[in-house]
């Protein structure tokens, strides 16, 4: 049986398709008036305005690459001074055929499915939005860091037999840091350094705390408490710093987030959060379904021979956290907290 080429309609004059890998860029040209060409870039800044003035010699006027890993990002900054209308895809939306896989084939294939319209571009926010969004991120991830650094403290002083986290509620707190202080230095009269910094507030007496701090704090051990305490220490530091950039960077968005803390459940940082990972401009989303989607609140679809199977959703995972944190994300509990307390006194929730 002989084998018959499917044609596509095609809705887009001139396009090209992008293979974005760490060292190179496989670039296929194909349209109307313009033979059908692949060549290969580096990825350089050089080669890339190369591969920009190539393509606006050939008046290309569309584009789409994978949004594989970070490689698309420096080939999207550098095109994007050209008249290229380029669209970063999702790559689970352009897989090509198994078993004919090659980079020049990839490209051609991403370009086929450009200009036959069949590609839909991921949302790219903004330079402003993507700036914040670096250094929201990053304050995450150097938060994540100083919390794990309190727990190692915590397993460190449960190696020394010190019960500290039993008589205090906040091991990182002013109160449990003077008396690790005070025990690193190796003091032995634990009765006044626990009246220096006892307070009423405190739950456990003054003889509790004694008797949780009296442990076996060996020379090794007080090594590693000083160098966590000295690593969480530069980490603050570096999250002040941090936390000024973004004050600068939220200066245009200042109406939009007090807008967002209006939201119950949304303070300051839930919005500076929602700000940075979905932008300001909601005309990108066609519905709050696409929205909902991109923030990973949407189930996926897997059904087959009648059976619905499990599966994670679907989005970006730091929107979806963002939107847990401030209490908008969707729970497997039945109700809410909220919702729980405003039955408890016989009303009806929201």
């Amino acid at each position: 049986m002989a084998k018959r080429t499917v044609e596509f309609e095609q809705v887009i004059e001139r396009g090209c398709g992008l293979d974005v890998h760490r060292d190179t860029v496989v670039a296929t040209v194909m349209g109307k008036g313009i033979q059908t060409e692949t060549r290969t870039f580096g990825t350089t800044t050089s080669s890339l305005k190369e591969l920009g003035e190539w393509l606006e010699s050939l008046q290309v006027t569309d584009g789409a690459m994978e949004s594989t890993g970070i490689y698309w990002k420096p080939v999207l900054h550098v095109l994007r001074e050209y008249p290229l209308n380029l669209l970063v895809v999702n790559a689970r939306h352009i897989k090509n055929v198994p078993g004919r896989k090659t980079d020049k084939a990839d490209s051609q294939w991403i370009c086929k499915l450009l200009i036959s319209g069949l590609l839909k571009g991921s949302f790219i926010p903004p330079e402003n939005i993507q700036a914040l969004r670096d250094l929201h991120r990053y304050k995450k991830k150097l938060v994540g860091a100083v919390a794990s650094e309190k727990n190692r403290i915590i397993r460190v002083l449960e190696d020394a037999n010190i019960k500290l986290s039993s008589v205090v509620s906040d091991t990182s707190g002013v109160t449990a840091t003077y008396l690790i202080k005070g025990l690193i230095e190796g003091r032995k009269d634990l009765e006044k350094l626990v009246s220096e910094c006892y307070h009423k507030k405190l739950q456990a007496t003054p003889e509790q705390i004694v008797e949780a701090i009296n442990g076996r704090l060996t020379p090794h051990l007080k090594f590693l408490l000083k160098s966590m305490q000295k690593h969480i220490q530069s980490v603050e530091e570096q999250l002040a710093e941090i936390d000024a950039e973004i004050e600068k960077h939220i200066k245009d968005f200042e109406q939009e987030i007090a807008l967002l803390q209006t939201i119950p459940g949304v303070g300051k940082e839930g919005a500076i959060g929602i700000v940075a990972e979905i932008g300001v401009d909601m005309g990108v989303f066609p519905n709050e379904h696409h929205l909902a989607s991109h923030s990973g609140m949407c189930p996926g679809n897997n059904e087959s021979a009648g059976k619905k199977k499990l599966k994670n959703t679907t989005g970006e995972q730091t929107s979806k956290s963002n939107a847990n944190r401030t209490g908008m994300g969707r729970h497997s509990h039945k109700e809410k907290f909220l919702q729980g307390q405003i039955r408890e006194f016989g009303g009806t929730p929201w």
